[in-house]
């Protein structure tokens, strides 16, 4: 939850300047916590306006001697080498969770104070859990509060494109690794003002292999005087065991984790002080950077559950112990086409060897691999002896990846492989059968239409068997692969390319392999209860638990009986509950942990939960109703789910903005990465924009986005330049100059810059960019891409994603996004080189010892410009400015922004400083060069 400062106000000459030069004033930014849609960028060639030529010969080249004993500093108005000045501080952050019954709700308080003395730009940011639902926002500046209020999504969708149209900038709430979600805020914070943001978001904890786990995030990427986290757990069953565990807890810190635990009650506290929140004695940065997990159970037995009651609602949770198992018939569909070969099919052999090694002797195993055609090992089932388990281990470390993909004919061989075991009595009559199918793409063998698929195994299953749908990595079509488990009786699940790839298809595995229960059936009085949620399952697992929910419709109700009726490995099983409503209502109002009408917040988001998914395989008119019930429920519980969006209205500039925070679905969590779009405008609010793009030419923001400064460097083919180096952050850019083909005797020969080289050493990755493909290296890892398809790569810690011949988009975790640009020329141009430009759009979380060409201007540049008058070219305006200070010429012209306008450009105006920068940049242009495209150099 970092907050994050940038200058504001503009002075009387940049006025005039905007008069002069017809210049819009930046209008106040809409925040849109969504996905944006695609840049197109295609390139024609244009000519600068202003080049200034410079001793060619003093530029180095790679390779040629460095010259001894100079040392490149950074040149500000900071020192940056002494305790950094909290000029934007959080004071104060509190985490509060209260978790009644499974059911969570967490309010997170941040209290942030401008101790600068002008206006400062305060970002509030939350990771929180997927399966959260937000239920409020409210940010108290100058002693008023203003609250969010959530809204149909098209109604907010039509305020946001209403604001994008007035060239307004749009920010997002995104997906931030594998379970989390982040909620994005700013707002302007006069001098000495203070600001407070409170968040609120509620979720039902899932069971999962027998414990419950309450995950927050902390991250305030600062040290905090006050900072505390408080958790209360209630837990009418009791509480068998609970458990606080934190990465960044070091031996000191865990003992400051304070717990309690009284039969149905827990409280956790953490508040570690100023000195403890330090990661090392003598620096300034705090330890605080990690997940502060809380995982518990509660005591069970061989019973009907457990039945809260509050306010004429009633929740039911039911998950018996002492059950024996039942045995299980599983058949293995693995994809093992072209596009599962390297690591992902040696992780896929490796979780295949370890869940065989898993099964019990009565389970009974398949394992039929898919590329064009399919094959079936043995072509039988078989059951889960010793010598056939080891068998089938040989046979899976065999599989190679090869073809193409046909997933519709070895789906319909599971089935009938299952139908044909059953029907010659070779499965355990009392048994469960599943299919689990694990594919990275999409059909493109064969039925290639995902609905006909779908439509294909549903006929065939037709209710009897659960199909587990497994995608791996972010090629596959989620959606498809949801709708096609969840049409029987099965879930999907991603599977993150990764290290631990082989783990998470084990954990998968580990949840489905221990069926305890078939066809369970949750009864309640019929006349005294109404708006039920889903009571009948087809299985129950050990690990888990089923919840039921509903409202008492009957006020003269006493007594809530329920009976459960089920199937056992060895009999039928009825189990029977009894609970007086009033003494239940009594003891769980009594308690403090309470958030008052918590059963019916619940009931409410089981509800919305349950309803969402039904709607993933609905038809039209039943969707439709759907789609009516979870927005109403949305609107009146205010969750902020896929159909809703939360508008707040927030002050700036003396003026009502407005940021809309939307729920992404899993399948544009993955859009995300794919796709980006930027609002018209050089740059958007609150993060400082940089680039270089054609001879090279460099556009600075200045003076909070309001003005520009730009600059040509100019050297020879084949000269790398760093354009970015933080040591802080182990994070490098250097990019290589070509030169055209051709050139006039004794002129400048034109440059571009025809590579890139990006390092993240604390991530272990390395990508190269060139005009002909992209090479990317994490950890052991390579892969290529060429610019000629669209394609995407995702890990935890960055994405890639490629416009087919026209941009692309590397996003390095939350530190930095960048974007660059393919520039073509005409095949038989005799002259030009296609070549490649280079965008910062997000460098706000690099420290302030980053240097560069680009770098060294991360961090907000302000200037003072005055004098301005006509030159001897009357269009074009002259003037002195004062930056870092150094006193400079400048002179008014426009530079090009390509990533909309892909032909023309996009004009920016800018201030342009003569002679590579001289007295901007800090040092010479010399300074830059570096021997190879992927080296560090540090200030």
């Amino acid at each position: 939850m970092p907050v994050v400062f940038m200058n504001r106000g503009r002075n009387k000459a940049q006025l005039l300047i905007a008069r002069l030069c017809n210049i819009e004033t930046m209008l106040p930014f809409i925040l849109l916590m969504s996905i944006p849609a695609s840049i197109s960028s295609d390139y024609i060639i244009s000519e600068s306006e202003h080049h200034t030529s410079v001793d060619v010969d003093s530029f180095i080249v790679p390779n040629a001697p460095k010259l001894s004993g100079r040392t490149l500093k950074k040149r500000s108005t900071e020192e940056h080498d002494k305790k950094p000045e909290m000029e934007l501080e959080i004071y104060g952050m509190k985490i509060e969770s209260k978790v009644t019954s499974r059911f969570a709700h967490t309010v997170v308080i941040s209290r942030v104070v401008n101790r600068a003395n002008e206006s400062r730009e305060a970002f509030f940011e939350m990771e929180l859990p997927k399966t959260a639902f937000i239920t409020n926002f409210s940010m108290t500046l100058d002693g008023v509060t203003y609250v969010g209020a959530v809204k149909e999504k098209e109604v907010a969708q039509k305020q946001y494109q209403e604001a994008v149209s007035r060239g307004q900038t749009a920010g997002l709430v995104k997906a931030s690794g594998r379970k989390m979600e982040k909620f994005k805020v700013s707002v302007n914070i006069g001098p000495t003002k203070k600001v407070t943001f409170e968040l609120t978001y509620e979720e039902l904890l899932k069971r999962n292999l027998g414990k419950y786990e309450l995950n927050i995030r902390v991250k305030p990427q600062q040290l905090v005087k006050h900072f505390q986290i408080d958790v209360h757990v209630f837990e009418p069953q009791g509480i068998a065991f609970l458990n606080v565990d934190a990465k960044f807890l070091t031996n000191n810190l865990t003992s400051i984790v304070k717990k309690t635990l009284t039969g149905t009650k827990a409280h956790v506290s953490f508040k570690p002080t100023l000195e403890q929140q330090h990661k090392c004695p003598d620096c300034h940065e705090t330890i605080l950077d990690g997940d502060f997990i809380i995982e518990y159970d509660v005591n069970r037995d061989l019973s009907a559950g457990s039945v809260q009651v509050v306010n004429g609602y009633f929740v039911h949770h039911f998950a018996p112990a002492n059950l024996a198992r039942i045995p299980k018939n599983v058949i293995f569909v693995i994809d093992h086409s072209g596009s599962m070969s390297g690591i992902k099919m040696h992780q896929t052999n490796e979780a295949l060897v370890k869940i065989l090694d898993d099964m019990g002797t009565e389970d009974h195993f398949a394992i039929n691999i898919f590329d064009d055609i399919s094959e079936i090992w043995g072509n039988a089932i078989f059951q889960a002896t010793p010598s056939n388990v080891t068998a089938a281990k040989k046979f899976v470390q065999t599989i190679s990846a090869r073809g193409g993909t046909n997933l519709n004919d070895p789906m319909l061989e599971a089935v009938r492989l299952l139908d044909k075991a059953h029907q010659d009595k070779q499965l355990p009559e009392r048994s469960v059968s599943m299919i689990i199918l694990l594919t990275d793409g999409q059909a493109n063998v064969g039925e290639k239409i995902p609905t006909k698929i779908e439509q294909n195994v549903k006929n065939a299953v037709n209710g009897r068997y659960s199909v587990y749908c497994l995608g791996f990595g972010y090629d596959v079509e989620f959606s498809f692969l949801e709708k096609m488990a969840l049409e029987n009786n099965g879930v999907a699940r991603r599977i993150y390319e990764d290290s631990d790839a082989p783990l998470q298809l084990q954990g998968f595995y580990d949840e489905v392999a221990n069926p305890l229960l078939l066809d369970i059936e949750l009864q309640y009085p019929e006349n005294a209860i109404s708006e039920l949620t889903q009571a009948n399952f087809k299985q129950y697992y050990d690990g888990s638990e089923i919840v039921v929910a509903g409202k008492i419709s009957d006020n003269n109700l006493d007594l809530l009986r329920t009976e459960v009726f089920a199937q056992g490995a060895n009999e039928h099983l009825t189990l029977k509950a009894e609970v007086n409503i009033s003494e239940v209502e009594n003891v769980t109002q009594q308690q403090q942990y309470i958030f008052g009408d918590f059963t019916e917040r619940l009931w409410a988001y089981l509800t919305i939960q349950q309803l969402l998914e039904k709607r993933v395989s609905a038809e039209t008119d039943e969707k439709k109703n759907l789609t009516d019930r979870i927005l109403e429920l949305s609107l009146k519980y205010s969750f902020v789910t896929p159909l809703t969006s939360m508008v707040v209205t927030k002050p700036e500039e003396n003026k009502n903005d407005t940021f809309v925070a939307d729920k992404p679905s899993e399948d544009v969590n993955v859009e995300r990465h794919q796709k980006l779009h930027y609002a018209p405008g050089f740059a958007q609010k609150g993060r400082a924009f940089t680039s270089v793009d054609t001879d090279p030419h460099f556009i600075i923001s200045i003076n909070d986005h309001s003005d520009a400064i730009c600059f040509n460097i100019d050297g020879k083919p084949g000269a790398i330049l760093n354009l970015v180096t933080d040591p802080s952050t182990d994070f490098v850019v250097n990019g290589q100059l070509i030169g055209v083909k051709e050139t006039e005797n004794n002129k400048k020969i034109k440059t571009y810059f025809g590579k890139f080289g990006i390092v993240n050493n604390k991530m272990d990755v390395k990508v190269e960019v060139s005009t002909q493909m992209i090479a990317v290296s994490y950890g052991e890892d390579k892969v290529s891409f060429s610019w000629s398809t669209t394609t995407s790569l995702t890990k935890e810690s960055f994405s890639i994603s490629i416009m087919k011949e026209k941009n692309l988009t590397l996003t390095m975790g939350d530190d930095a996004t960048f974007v660059i640009v393919l520039h073509r020329v005409r095949k038989n141009n005799t002259v030009h080189r296609d070549f490649l430009g280079f965008y910062t759009i997000d460098s706000h979380r690099f420290s302030n010892m980053t240097h560069g060409l680009l770098g060294q201007f991360y961090h907000q540049v302000n200037a003072e410009i005055f004098f301005i008058h006509p030159g001897l070219d009357q269009s074009k305006l002259r003037a002195k400015m004062i930056v870092k200070g150094q006193k400079l010429r400048v002179t008014r012209v426009y530079e090009k922004d390509y990533r909309l306008d892909s032909e023309h450009g996009t004009n920016i105006p800018c201030w342009f400083v003569r002679n590579n920068g001289k007295g901007f940049i800090d040092g010479i242009p010399t300074d830059y060069v570096v021997s190879s495209l992927l080296e560090s150099v540090y200030p």
